[in-house]
């Protein structure tokens, strides 16, 4: 992969976590407290549903991080290595846990009587997109690992 193209998937990258960081610090408590105002029979759930959305930022910059993390790997031309397989292998776990976290969050405004199908709908994107993100990666880890394997055996062998 040329050098220019692992740069532009950083800087991707790199800005990408500071819309979600910027989104999630000053959008989303003024969004959070308009819709608290517009409808009050919910406003008890404001802060919880915004520290359930922001502890998902974590895991998500985490991902973040490590994908960070590959495109160095890939750049220094040691993609395939045990390294890059334990990257994606974090990458998935991030996903899940994130999937997780939007499923039990889910769960509690249903016994809330609070979910919206605006609400479900943009959720149950997010819970799309991590799922078809962990299969992703479990695929790479799993295509990587036997590229790693016959890579060692070969290096051992000559």
């Amino acid at each position: 992969m040329k050098r220019g193209t692992t740069v532009f998937l950083k800087v991707s990258l790199i800005l990408f976590g500071l819309i979600v960081v910027s989104l999630s610090l000053f959008a989303l408590p003024r969004l959070a407290s308009d819709a608290a105002q517009s409808y009050p029979e919910f406003s008890h759930l404001q802060y919880p549903v915004l520290v359930g959305i922001n502890l998902t930022v974590v895991p998500f910059l985490m991902a973040l991080y490590q994908a960070y993390q590959l495109l160095q790997l890939i750049e220094e031309k040691t993609a395939f290595s045990e390294r890059a397989v334990e990257l994606l292998r974090k990458i998935k776990y991030d996903a899940l846990i994130i999937l997780g976290m939007y499923i039990v969050g889910m769960v509690i405004l249903i016994t809330q009587s609070a979910l919206q199908p605006g609400i479900i709908l943009m959720w149950l994107a997010i819970i799309f997109a991590c799922l078809i993100i962990s299969v992703f990666s479990t695929v790479l880890q799993e295509l990587l690992q036997s590229a790693v394997d016959i890579k060692t055996e070969n290096d051992l062998t000559v």
